[in-house]
């Protein structure tokens, strides 16, 4: 029985050993291997948001181009033909005789050529600067959608690296295990061990299992989100190049005390300014509807009537100017400003509770970076003490002198340490993208 069972963990630990060679080989084989820079790059190209902001700005564009038209002359050209069904009867009276005349002709046909254009109109030039600023809120827009995207595909990419980095630790503390179970069995089968170690090995080894299993899965599902959010087929089959470790640098280095509290390039912050811009120009378009418009207007027109088709065309043309001068229209203009001042005010107010939940959102940020920092800085000095206490303990269990639970209370330590270094810098590298998001930085 002790043989069967021997021979079923020896398969098991076999299986699950190569789970992992076999994963990173097909990863390798099968598998379109990126970097972050490229993850972002793709993200940038195939996502559906970052195309409908593209789409927006262009459609932004059109409509300030169409805006423009409004100054250039409007031409038009027109003709109409008219068949009298039945002429009108004129009557007159001529030297006390009543007389009755038809008038008019059965063909009637009219041509010609119109055109007209602003001269002055304040109300007008303002819609156009109006316009501009459609356009520069859509830029605006787009570029928060670029960066948003950017911070989604770091931290994605990040939670690819942990993921793969627990797996690593969790596949360690198996074959371990493993190991132990094998030299704890054969001490029991040469008499040197009570059958309670040796259980406490295969138990051991079995409460390890579901941690390898979850962690790949784990990795499974980071790599979904991450396809996810870079917008690519989730059938693709891609793999990460790195490891979340090799950030450690970023994270020693980096100095708290220098970072720049500066939201002016937030996009929120951003955006706001320039909704504060339009209302004010809706304004300013709204007082100047007061103020007179002229427009100038030409016709070039040609006239033919006849009983047949043998026309005789007369042209006749016209030029003119119109001055168009508001006098009253029941307050409308007056209330129209009122309501646009209470908007502007309004915003005024959103603007400065916005600042200021950006600036706590800051500040939660920095806390957060520096407790990762001390995480990490507790987690490393733990570290090499943990291995080292860990190497003595599987020394000491190898010789007898130590049980197999001071062996499992010391890997478990190791262990802690091992993964609260990783945590540490994968909670540090997302804060940063976090941080940087919010500070309108588009790198």
């Amino acid at each position: 029985m002790y043989r069967q069972k021997r021979l079923f963990l020896l398969i098991l630990s076999l299986f699950l050993m190569m789970s992992g060679s076999i994963l990173n080989a097909q990863q390798v084989q099968d598998s379109l291997i990126i970097t972050l820079d490229q993850a972002i790059e793709i993200a940038l190209e195939e996502s559906n948001s970052i195309k409908i902001a593209d789409l927006t700005i262009k459609k932004s564009g059109y409509a300030k181009k169409g805006s423009y038209a409004a100054l250039y002359p409007n031409i038009a050209a027109s003709g109409s033909y008219q068949r009298t069904i039945k002429k009108q009867i004129m009557a007159m009276d001529f030297g006390g005789q009543a007389m009755e005349i038809e008038v008019g002709k059965w063909n009637n046909v009219n041509a010609g050529i119109s055109a007209s254009m602003p001269l002055i109109n304040a109300q007008l030039w303002q819609s156009l600067k109006l316009s501009a600023l459609d356009v520069e809120l859509a830029v605006e827009q787009a570029r928060s959608s670029k960066i948003a995207m950017v911070s989604k595909v770091k931290q994605s990419f990040y939670a690819v690296l942990l993921a793969q980095q627990v797996y690593e630790v969790y596949k360690d503390v198996y074959e371990n295990a493993a190991s132990n179970l094998e030299r704890t069995e054969q001490n029991y089968n040469a008499g040197k061990t009570s059958e309670y170690e040796y259980l406490r090995a295969q138990v051991n080894v079995k409460n390890t299992e579901p941690n390898v299993y979850s962690s790949l899965l784990a990795i499974d599902l980071a790599i979904w989100q991450l396809k996810a959010v870079m917008g690519v087929d989730l059938n693709e089959k891609i793999g990460v190049q790195g490891e979340i470790d090799q950030y450690k640098d970023d994270l020693l280095a980096y100095n708290l005390m220098a970072e720049d509290t500066d939201l002016e390039n937030n996009s929120s912050i951003v955006q706001f300014k320039l909704q504060q811009q339009q209302i004010e120009r809706t304004i300013k378009m709204t007082k100047y509807q007061y103020i007179p418009t002229l427009s100038a207007s030409f016709s070039y027109n040609y006239l033919a009537m006849g009983d047949d088709f043998n026309f005789k065309w007369y042209p006749y043309s016209v030029a003119g100017l119109t001055l168009n001068i508001p006098l009253f229209n029941g307050f409308s203009k007056h209330n129209s400003i009122r309501q646009y001042e209470a908007t502007q005010d309004i915003m005024e107010l959103n603007l400065e509770d916005t600042e200021r939940n950006l600036q706590i959102a800051f500040k939660n940020y920095e806390n957060q970076i520096a407790t990762c920092m001390k995480n990490y800085s507790a987690a490393e000095s733990t570290l090499e003490m943990a291995q080292r206490s860990y190497d003595i303990a599987e020394k000491m269990y190898q010789l007898g002198k130590a049980t197999l639970l001071e062996l499992n209370d010391a890997q478990l330590a190791l262990v802690q340490a091992q993964l609260t270094m990783s945590q540490a810098v994968y909670n540090f590298m997302v804060t940063k993208a976090a941080m940087d998001e919010l500070a309108g930085k588009e790198e």
